[in-house]
Order: C-alpha cells, then structure tokens, then sequence
C-alpha cells in the first residue's frame, strides 16, 4: 500500500475532532455559503477540515497529488492532474455538508487513495459515531472502532425486487429520465435518500440497504465507497454496465448485492 491507511484513519479523527464536531450545530449565518445552487453549501468546517487533512497527509504522503473537494471548487483544473498521477488522496472533509449545517448528525469524512489509475484504499469516517468503514483492496471491508476492535462487513443477501430497500438520489437526474427513475423505483419496497453518500454507503456496505443509486460522479463521493462496497460482495458499474474508474465524472453509478441484483435493477429501474 502506497499510503499508511491507518495513519490517514487517524487523520480523518483527528480533523473531525479539531475542526468538525467544534462546530456542529454552531455555525453562524457567515460560516455558511452556497456554491453551485442553494442546497450546494460549503462550511467554516469543511474549508478548515481539509486545510487539516491536507497539511497532516503531506507529512507522510508528500508525493501524493491531493484532490479535496473544496480544493477543486478553488481550482477546477486540478480535478484534470487526476488522470496522469501516479499516487493521489482525494478528500471530503465534510460529506453531507447540507445536512451539517442544518444541525443533522448525518455526515461523514471520506478519503481514497488512487494508485497507478486505481482505487487502492477507502475510508469513511463518522464524526458522530466516532468509527471508520474502510477497505483495502482485496482485503475485505471492515467496520473499526478506535479500540482497535474491526468487524468484517458483507452486503445484504440477494432479494426479489419488490422486497428491495436501498439509497436512491433523484438530485442530478432531469427532465424525463428523473421522471422515469422516480417512478419506476415504485418498484421497490421503499427507497429514501440521505444526502450523504458517505453513510449511503456505510448502510450498503453493513448489509442494511439492497442498492445505491447516483447520478452525478465526483470522486469524492464515490471512491472510497465504491471500493468499500466492492470489498464487502457488491457488483459495481456505471449504468452502462462498465466499470466505474477513478477518472469517470459522469455515466451514473448502480451498485447492487449482486450483478443478478444489479441487472434486475439497471433493467427496471434505470431502464
């Protein structure tokens, strides 16, 4: 492993409990601004978090490009280093930032290492529970506690369709094809959405939920929990049925317990 996965662990904990967590449920009216659209918001916490996270991985990662979503709002040609990097850390410093800000405990902190074009590690760190799910590949996906203490994770087994659960965000589909997901997942025994796919994919990975659905591919959102997905049984592709790379920004995403699972769900949800 080209990067200490622990040492980034510990990072995550320590950010959070620096520049996160001091501020939840505390952030005043100018420690809060829109980005792209209203519900698109950036915090004190998260520009702070990854100003931590970004120094603190220099130190044991000094060759590594960093990627940190807020990086990328400042620079968005950074986003395009990504394809010709040998070692990269991609951050988000506060997944779920709408939610932060309104005083939800829904929220995490992810971070993936890309080596020679591949996921190699992921991790999600919940502030609140104060644990990570993470993985290395080929090494399983584990839930574990500061104590040391790990749980091995696996997906739910396979189900029918119409007893399927899952995660589904409409936000980044349009027009008719939003139309048509919305109502085919009508289909399913229910769906709802976190707007934090840093616990979408803790809830998938833990064996709670039977998919995810997303539409909108930034790699701080999906690396890290991909990869964990992948690691504890899942089938991962873009809607197309190819596999979800790194440097993929658009396509839609479908992970499922199953590739069975997958292709029932591609074929009658995504249509």
């Amino acid at each position: 492993m080209p990067v200490d996965v622990m040492a980034l662990a510990d990072v995550l904990r320590r950010a959070a409990k620096a520049e996160i967590l001091p501020r939840f449920r505390r952030l005043n009216a100018g420690d809060i601004r829109a980005k792209s659209e209203a519900t698109d918001l950036v915090t004190e916490a998260d520009e702070q978090a990854e100003r931590f996270i970004r120094a603190e991985v220099q130190k044991f990662a000094p060759n590594a490009l960093f990627i940190g979503e807020e990086s990328v709002a400042a620079d968005p040609d950074l986003l395009g280093k990504l394809k010709d990097a040998e070692l990269a850390v991609i951050v988000d410093p506060v997944d779920g930032t709408f939610n932060f800000a309104s005083g939800m405990p829904a929220f995490g902190v992810m971070a993936s290492v890309v080596y020679k074009g591949e996921t190699v590690a992921g991790l999600i760190y919940d502030p609140m529970g104060d644990d990570w799910v993470m993985a290395e590949k080929g090494g399983g996906a584990f839930l574990r506690r500061p104590d040391g203490d790990a749980v091995r994770l696996a997906v739910a087994p396979q189900k029918p369709l119409e007893a399927m659960i899952g995660m589904a965000s409409a936000a980044y589909f349009f027009g008719e094809q939003r139309l048509q997901v919305l109502t085919n997942l009508a289909k399913v025994r229910f769906f709802a959405s976190y707007r934090c796919s840093a616990q979408e994919y803790r809830v998938f990975a833990g064996g709670h939920v039977d998919f995810v659905i997303y539409n909108k591919l930034m790699p701080w959102d999906h690396l890290a929990g991909t990869l964990i997905a992948r690691e504890a049984g899942a089938h991962v592709a873009k809607f197309d049925g190819s596999p979800y790379q790194p440097t993929d920004f658009e396509g839609g995403l479908l992970v499922a317990t199953s590739r069975e699972s997958w292709e029932i769900l591609r074929r009658e949800i995504i249509g």
